[in-house]
C-alpha cells in the first residue's frame, strides 16, 4: 500500500510540474494592446482573445474608452483608427493622438492605411518606442473570418536594422500564420495596401464599362462575367457592376484611398499622361456612383461639395 501511495505522490508531482509550466508558457505570451474598435480593430482583437492572449481593447466609446492608461503596460499595441482623405488632404490626425499612449520601450503596429513615409514620420516623433506598419486586408462582411484567416501578413520597418528585424519577428509570430509572410521597408508595406486598393477601383470601373457595352449589345453579363472568372489571372471578385447600393468603386476605403493614391502620385511624378489616366478613371467612377446614388456621405467626407471632374485637378 505504501508503495502504491508513494508511486501517486510521485504521479501528482509530475501533473503539479506540467500545470505550473503551462501556466509559465500561457503568462509568458505578450501582452496585446487595441487602439480603436471599428471592424478591423475588433475582428483582430476578438481573434488574439481566441488563441489565448491577454488583450486590452481601448477605443472612444463603451465599454472600451476606460482602458485608455492600460495601453502602455500592452508590449505590442495595434492601432486601427480612422485615416480620412478629406478636401484638405490626408489626415492623421486620429492616428496622431493615440500613438502617444504606446508604453516606452513597447511596439506600436499601425493597422491604419497611411501614405507611403509617415510610419518613419511617426518612428522619428515617438524615439521611445518601436513603430511598425502592418497592412490589413479584410473585406468588412467577412472581417473575423480574413482575420483568423489571413492571405498574407506584411509587417513594414522604418529603418532595416536587427533590432527592428527583432521586433517585426515577434509581431509576425503573434500573428495567425498566412502563406505568404514578408518583412519590407515601412514604404513598401505602405505603399502596397494602397496599390491593392487602386487595383480594385480601376477593376471596378473597367468592369462597369464591359457591362454597359455588353448589355448594349444584347450579350449575358453572367455568362460572360463567369468566363472572365475563370482566368485564375483576373479572378471572381469585383466582377459584379451592380453591388450593395449601387455602381461604382464605393465604401469608404476605396473612395478615400483611390484619390490619397492620386494626390500622392500627381506630388511625386511628374507624368501628366499618367495623372490623366488616374483622373479620367476617377471622373468615370464619380459619375457611377452619383448616378445610382451609392455612397454619397462618402463622396461628400472625401470631395466636399466640387468634385473633380476629367483632367481636373482635385
Amino acid at each position: 500500500m505504501g508503495e502504491v501511495w508513494r508511486e501517486l505522490v510521485a504521479w501528482s508531482g509530475v501533473i503539479g510540474y506540467k500545470r505550473n509550466v503551462m501556466s509559465k508558457l500561457k503568462n509568458s505570451k505578450p501582452r496585446i494592446g487595441f487602439i480603436g474598435q471599428g471592424y478591423v480593430g475588433k475582428s483582430y482583437a476578438t481573434d488574439f482573445e481566441k488563441r489565448g492572449f491577454e488583450t486590452v481593447r481601448y477605443a472612444l466609446e463603451e465599454p472600451y474608452c476606460t482602458h485608455r492608461d492600460e495601453i502602455q503596460h500592452c508590449d505590442i499595441v495595434f492601432i486601427a483608427v480612422p485615416t480620412p482623405t478629406t478636401p484638405g488632404g490626408f489626415d492623421t490626425s486620429i492616428l496622431d493622438s493615440v500613438i502617444g499612449l504606446v508604453g516606452k520601450d513597447k511596439t506600436a503596429v499601425i493597422k491604419s492605411t497611411i501614405l507611403p513615409g509617415t510610419t518613419e514620420k511617426i518612428q522619428k516623433k515617438y524615439p521611445d518606442i518601436f513603430v511598425l506598419h502592418s497592412p490589413e486586408f479584410l473585406t468588412e462582411a467577412t472581417a473575423a473570418n480574413d482575420a483568423a484567416h489571413p492571405d498574407r501578413n506584411i509587417i513594414g520597418m522604418p529603418e532595416d536594422s536587427e533590432v527592428y528585424r527583432k521586433r517585426s519577428r515577434q509581431v509576425m509570430d503573434v500573428l495567425p500564420r498566412a502563406p505568404y509572410e514578408l518583412m519590407t521597408t515601412s514604404r513598401e508595406a505602405e505603399f502596397i495596401k494602397y496599390a491593392n486598393n487602386t487595383w480594385f477601383y480601376v477593376k471596378v470601373v473597367l468592369v462597369n464599362l464591359f457591362y454597359d457595352l455588353a448589355t448594349e449589345m444584347g450579350g449575358d453579363w453572367g455568362r460572360i462575367r463567369d468566363a472572365m472568372a475563370a482566368d485564375p489571372r483576373i479572378g471572381r471578385t469585383h466582377l459584379d457592376p451592380v453591388h450593395k447600393s449601387g455602381r461604382g468603386a464605393g465604401g469608404n476605403c476605396f473612395i478615400k484611398d483611390f484619390e490619397a493614391f492620386v494626390r500622392f502620385y500627381t506630388e511625386t511624378l511628374d507624368d501628366p499622361s499618367g495623372k490623366d489616366v488616374f483622373h479620367a478613371v476617377r471622373a468615370k467612377n464619380l459619375e457611377l456612383l452619383r448616378r445610382s446614388g451609392k455612397d454619397t456621405e462618402h463622396i461628400k467626407r472625401v470631395y466636399g461639395t466640387t468634385l473633380p471632374t476629367g483632367r481636373q485637378a482635385p
